[in-house]
């Protein structure tokens, strides 16, 4: 019987989509891309958009189930997976985005802990804080990793390391 990875709940601007690098200095590996995503309907340009294709793989060889946990929903699949190299994957259906959580928390956390339902996941953001964690240690009854990303850089090499040991951890029985 093959053993369940733990989730990995990604989100994409933030992570994938460095966007808060300086607009004139594209990241090294990067490439720019134009979007329009559903939502985007501001008269002018198209969304300018960062990905480095070098991350799909290392994604994909983390140890993880890969969960979309963004705003683009499914449209990641269109829109940022092929670029990446990633096959389909499933996404978070918000039933809300964007509302003041009343513990202060990220609109994101309680549906994250909601939709692991008690199974070992890590969350990628660039929007996480420590009340997040916190919230994530009380109510989620499995191991969890709220995983910060500088919205300038993305992921990086450490990044992906972090997430590689922890999700080797956890497979292998080990308390993160």
């Amino acid at each position: 019987m093959e053993p369940t990875l733990p989730l990995l709940f990604l989100d994409v601007d933030g992570p994938l989509n460095p966007w808060r690098a300086k607009p004139h200095r594209r990241p090294e590996g990067y490439t720019t891309l134009r979007m329009r995503p559903t939502g985007w309907e501001p008269p002018g340009p198209a969304l300018r958009v960062w990905l480095n294709p070098a991350h799909g793989p290392l994604l994909l060889g983390l140890g993880f189930r890969l969960v979309w946990a963004t705003t683009w929903k499914t449209e990641a699949n269109t829109w940022i997976g092929p670029v990446l190299g990633l096959p389909e994957l499933p996404a978070v259906d918000w039933p809300q985005m964007h509302h003041r959580d009343p513990e202060g928390v990220h609109w994101k956390t309680r549906y994250l802990v909601t939709s692991a339902a008690g199974r070992p996941f890590a969350w990628v953001d660039d929007e996480i804080g420590p009340r997040d964690r916190a919230w994530i240690a009380r109510h989620h009854t499995g191991p969890g990793l709220a995983h910060r990303v500088d919205p300038a850089k993305g992921l990086l090499p450490d990044d992906f390391a972090a997430l590689r040991e922890w999700a080797a951890e956890v497979a292998g029985g080990g308390a993160p």
